[in-house]
């Protein structure tokens, strides 16, 4: 039974998100124009909210690139799409991510790339880059943060310590 919240605060259908001839939203200009100055491979970078923002805008699509596992019991973003970098507990890169990324998204869509805590999300924004979509953004933070000084995540930041929407299986 889905969540009784998930309804509510699902993103936009992927076919309502923006594309190529939409005008680029602030936010995203922004991240492009610091990822340009940083020379990434990616589009660029987007905190949590305003990532949020940008999905109930319908300016961007939200594609949680964690494992289905992380998901399920860690907990997920309300209509975010998923698309797994990789698997298992060794994290296995999957060899087809672009290929399934592909046929969630348009390559010219805004995509926010969510993982546990950004570094897998860069990658996989690197990715799918390289395999030609041209607004690949990592969601900086992901959605559990950092380790803190306990080694525990999501104290310090975070899709979830920012009070961002999220349900668990």
């Amino acid at each position: 039974m889905p969540h009784p919240l998930s309804a509510s605060l699902a993103a936009p259908a992927p076919e309502a998100v923006a594309n190529a001839s939409d005008p680029l939203h602030p936010l995203l200009q922004k991240a492009r124009a610091s990822a340009a100055a940083q020379g990434l491979a990616h589009a660029g970078g987007v905190a949590p909210r305003e990532a949020w923002q940008l999905v109930q805008e319908g300016a961007a699509l939200l594609i949680d690139v964690r494992s289905g596992e992380e998901r399920k019991f860690v907990g997920q973003v309300p209509g975010s799409l998923h698309v797994a970098w990789a698997s298992g507990t060794a994290l296995t890169r999957n060899p087809r991510f672009a290929r399934e990324l592909e046929a969630k998204a348009r390559k010219d869509q805004p995509l926010l790339l969510l993982c546990r805590s950004g570094k897998r999300s860069v990658l996989a924004a690197e990715a799918a880059a390289k395999a030609g979509f041209t607004q690949a953004y990592n969601v900086l933070e992901g959605f559990e943060g950092e380790l803190d000084a306990l080694q525990q995540r999501g104290r310090q930041d975070g899709w979830r310590y920012h009070g961002l929407p999220w349900i668990q299986d």
